[in-house]
């Protein structure tokens, strides 16, 4: 079982992320949230997929597309870290984006990359001892441990719906 990381294994930055998770038990709520996740973008339209608030501001495949890429990146560094206390760097999700094909896919099939990529991090999760989840390594120049990544990746995740339902549907 992963337990909840203590503060000082995430970012001051991530505590905004960790802070969202509730106290059920991490692979419990990501596959909760990858059920409702999911059922949520289904009953998106096609049209208001291509959506965006502001000129400025990412369109929902956009959003979905960017949940799934830093869930990528985060479970990579759960996977990296658990083998071995390695620095790794940044990203630059703005750049990622710049780089992306979202807006010329389906939304159901931004929602199918998603939860799949979710199966794949529970599937890493659900694999390690307690042991391997306390340990850590450096991310964006910050020390954190495997499972303050797991919260960060639920917590990421709740941070987009929560934009997506006040801002956009």
């Amino acid at each position: 079982m992963i337990e909840r990381p203590q503060p000082d294994e995430y970012s001051a930055y991530a505590a905004r992320y960790v802070d969202l998770v509730g106290d059920e038990p991490i692979l419990e709520i990501l596959e909760s949230l990858q059920e409702s996740t999911y059922d949520l973008l289904m009953g998106i339209s096609e049209e208001k997929a291509a959506y965006a608030y502001a000129d400025d501001k990412w369109t929902i495949k956009q959003v979905v597309g960017h949940m799934a890429d830093t869930e990528r990146v985060f479970a990579f560094r759960a996977l990296a870290f658990s083998r071995e206390a390695i620095e790794l760097p940044g990203f630059d999700q703005d750049v990622y984006m710049e780089n992306t094909t979202f807006n010329f896919r389906s939304l159901e099939d931004i929602a199918d990359e998603f939860k799949t990529v979710r199966q794949a991090t529970l599937y890493l999760l659900s694999s390690l001892t307690e042991e391997q989840s306390t340990q850590k390594g450096i991310a964006s120049g910050n020390p954190v441990s495997v499972r303050g990544l797991a919260y960060m990746i639920a917590g990421h995740e709740l941070h987009h719906i929560k934009i997506l339902k006040e801002r956009y549907l």
